[in-house]
C-alpha cells in the first residue's frame, strides 16, 4: 500500500511558498517568519503552528472589509510545515520582489505576514457586478499565494499599445500601478437570450500583469469562511 500511495507524500521543503500538486500550498513555517491566510483555510500541518483569528494587527484593515461576515483572514506562526487550501481551486504562488499586487478578496490564499498591504476600494469600478468593490494590495519583498477556479492565465500588458479587457468576474489579480478604467459593451450572449445585452469589462493598460481565471462564476466573490 505504501508503494501505491508514494506519489502522494509530502515532498522535501525547497522554498517559503510552493505547491503541493495544483490545489495545495505548502508553507515552510520558523519561529518570526509569521504569515496571514485565509480564514479555514488550513487543511493539514506538521511540527507546532498556532493561529489567531482577527488579529490586533490586521483588524484596522479588516474593519473596511465591507461584507459583515467576520474575519477573512487569520495569522499564523509556529515552527513546521503548512497546508492550505481553499476547496480545490488552484493555487498559485507568486514571489514579490519590491513590487506590489492588487488582489480580489476572494483570490486571497495566503501572504507573508511583514509584507505591507490594505483593503483598497476599486476606484471607478461600482457599477461592475462582481468586482468584490474591496481589493486587498499586497506589497514589498516576499510571497504570496492566490486561489484560481482553474489554471489562470497571466497576461503582460507591456507587449503592446492595446489595452486589455478582462470580464471582471474572471479578475484575480493585477499590478497597481496600470491604468484601469471601465468599458461598456453589447454582452454575446444577449443574443442568445442569457443577458440584456450590456455588459462591462474592465481595461487595463501601462507597464504590468493580469491574471485571469478560467472561470466567470461571481457566486462566491466575497465568501469568507468561518
Amino acid at each position: 500500500m505504501n508503494q501505491q500511495l508514494a506519489g502522494y507524500a509530502p515532498t522535501p521543503v525547497a522554498a517559503r511558498m510552493e505547491n503541493h500538486g495544483r490545489t495545495m500550498l505548502k508553507v515552510a513555517m520558523a519561529t518570526g517568519q509569521d504569515l496571514f491566510a485565509r480564514t479555514g483555510s488550513m487543511v493539514a500541518y506538521e511540527g507546532f503552528v498556532q493561529y489567531e483569528a482577527n488579529p490586533p494587527s490586521a483588524q484596522q484593515a479588516l474593519s473596511q472589509w465591507a461584507t459583515g461576515e467576520g474575519a477573512p483572514i487569520m495569522r499564523c506562526h509556529g515552527d513546521g510545515v503548512l497546508y492550505l487550501a481553499d476547496y480545490g481551486a488552484d493555487v498559485v504562488v507568486i514571489y514579490l520582489d519590491n513590487d506590489a499586487l492588487s488582489v480580489n478578496g476572494s483570490n486571497v490564499l495566503a501572504f507573508d505576514a511583514h509584507l505591507q498591504w490594505g483593503v483598497q476600494k476599486v476606484k471607478g469600478m461600482a457599477k461592475l457586478a462582481g468586482t468584490g468593490l474591496w481589493n486587498v494590495e499586497i506589497a514589498g519583498t516576499g510571497w504570496v499565494a492566490l486561489t484560481s477556479r482553474g489554471t489562470p492565465i497571466v497576461v503582460d500588458c507591456g507587449r503592446g499599445q492595446d489595452e486589455t479587457y478582462v470580464d471582471p468576474d474572471a479578475l484575480v489579480a493585477w499590478s497597481p500601478h496600470l491604468k484601469v478604467k471601465a468599458k461598456r459593451s453589447m454582452k454575446a450572449g444577449a443574443l442568445i437570450g442569457r443577458g440584456t445585452g450590456e455588459a462591462y469589462q474592465m481595461a487595463f493598460s501601462g507597464e504590468g500583469i493580469v491574471v485571469v481565471q478560467p472561470s466567470e462564476d461571481n457566486t462566491d466573490r466575497l465568501r469568507i469562511r468561518g
